[in-house]
């Protein structure tokens, strides 16, 4: 099949990317326009893809390119947002253009030219501090940050279209993906990259709130199988582990794995407000696998040790470590 990725210079864009490439398809991957000519991760993708797919450089919030890189595509996977929750308090103006508009954009293309389907990205933060786990996709929403409200008011534009015009739309919802080419904005791999660079004073946000990790191959895979069910269409699917663990205890546990004697540091600059801070996430993955038979293969403590070893290993590699700007945090 000719299948679009938004989002495909990204951290799972790029992964999602090269397992569609992988498995045969016409891949055509929708990279954020630069004078620099960079397409992101896919600058440095695996020598078994490169050259197998085609990029197409635009704006996710430029209705007139969206359309334009859809034509021609059987499905569309929309990944494309921006995710930063930090840099949501201070702009989030270009939240609502990318992430609520771009999602417009998409599924308006999708409409007029008569895509087989649209897989649309949610997240886990759009349910907010758990009321009950673990969380199913009943589970009421919450905006407890702007990035959240965005990703809540994309989610209803996307579904909009399956209720009002039968566009076929998925709803795909990871909880917390983590692995090679994440941000090192992120919990794991900031505390990854801070060790690999000799630190042992670790720089950190809040230690008390509760995570379901997936490891990035499960995501992808997540995808994948909700694309391929047509039981998925009109539907919001949790894609989780299904196992909880503090910040805290990951933490230890990557400097276990690292063995690495480590003292945490509390910087402000890493906390959300109180309000905002999502204390507990738990995903209930039942429908994800009653509906498209996806689970996780790095499910639990066993898989989340495993999927955090091959992590640790990714960044610590001498040419991937390079890439980060680790005495810097990028909200």
């Amino acid at each position: 099949m000719k299948i679009l990725v938004t989002g495909a210079d990204g951290f799972i864009g790029s992964h999602l990317t090269e397992e569609l490439v992988r498995s045969g398809h016409d891949v055509r991957a929708f990279v954020l326009y630069n004078s620099f000519n960079s397409w992101g991760w896919l600058d440095h993708c695996d020598e078994d893809v490169k050259g197998k797919f085609e990029v197409f450089a635009g704006d996710i919030r430029d209705p007139h390119g969206v359309r334009t890189a859809m034509k021609g595509c059987d499905i569309v996977l929309h990944l494309a947002a921006l995710i930063a929750i930090p840099y949501s308090y201070h702009s989030p103006d270009t939240y609502v253009d990318t992430n609520i508009k771009g999602t417009l954009n998409v599924v308006q293309a999708a409409r007029e030219l008569g895509v087989g389907k649209v897989v649309h990205t949610s997240t886990s933060e759009v349910y907010g501090t758990a009321k009950f786990v673990p969380i199913t996709e009943d589970h009421p929403l919450q905006g407890q940050s702007p990035y959240s409200a965005t990703k809540i008011g994309a989610d209803q534009i996307a579904m909009s279209f399956y209720n009002a015009f039968n566009t076929p739309v998925s709803i795909i919802r990871p909880f917390n993906t983590y692995g090679p080419r994440q941000s090192a904005r992120a919990i794991i791999p900031t505390v990854i990259t801070q060790i690999a660079n000799g630190k042992r004073q670790i720089k950190l946000g809040a230690l008390h709130p509760t995570r379901d990790f997936n490891f990035v191959m499960d995501t992808v895979r997540g995808f994948v199988d909700i694309a391929e069910s047509d039981k998925s269409v009109g539907e919001e699917i949790n894609i989780g582990s299904n196992f909880e663990i503090s910040m805290g205890d990951t933490v230890r546990l990557i400097a276990s794995i690292m063995d690495a004697e480590i003292e945490i540091e509390t910087e402000h600059a890493r906390l959300r407000p109180e309000r905002s801070e999502v204390d507990r996430l738990w995903a209930d993955n039942s429908k994800a696998k009653e509906l498209t038979g996806w689970e996780p293969v790095y499910g639990g403590r066993e898989g989340f040790e495993r999927g955090l070893a091959e992590t640790v290993a990714w960044f610590t590699n001498p040419e991937n470590l390079k890439r980060y700007k680790t005495d810097i945090y990028n909200i």
